[in-house]
């Protein structure tokens, strides 16, 4: 069985919403790379994270705002023989997007990326306190490129 390339926008942007967290990698100045793993947003094919507004990742990104994010659910143990290891393999549903981050400064924009990220895990719309939101940093993806495929599915 060979993967398959997601070649159809929609499903490859269906795949990365199914997922509740995305992995974020980056390059630092030393060229080491760095992962982290995050909880997400996802409209109009703009990821959208939130973190604190210091540590390392946010260094990097100041520095090189380029991104690899990676998504996968839908994960199955499948094999042809039991008895047999090599025919053991991992049925998958693999999204990556290459893009460039964006913080966002503006209060309101700060609260929609927020609401977007909070309606994924909770379907609801949040109010947000002005100290909150001065401190939260919020970041988004604007994507460049998707890349999908789809393992034994």
């Amino acid at each position: 069985m060979k993967p398959r390339i997601l070649t159809n926008p929609q499903e490859v942007l269906d795949t990365a919403d199914k997922c509740d967290v995305c992995f974020v990698s980056m390059v630092d100045t030393h060229g080491m790379p760095y992962m982290v793993p995050m909880n997400f947003g996802l409209k109009d094919g703009i990821i959208y994270l939130h973190s604190a507004q210091t540590g390392r990742k946010i260094d990097i990104l100041k520095t090189n705002p380029n991104v690899c994010v990676g998504f996968t659910n839908d994960h199955k143990l499948r094999w042809q023989n039991e008895d047999v290891a090599c025919s053991y393999s991992m049925k998958y549903r693999s999204i990556r997007a290459y893009g460039t981050v964006r913080f966002i400064e503006n209060e309101q924009q700060k609260i929609d990326a927020l609401n977007i990220i909070m309606h994924k895990y909770t379907g609801k719309e949040f109010g947000y306190n002005a100290p909150s939101i001065r401190e939260v940093l919020c970041w988004c993806v604007d994507v460049n490129k998707w890349e999908g495929k789809v393992y034994g599915y």
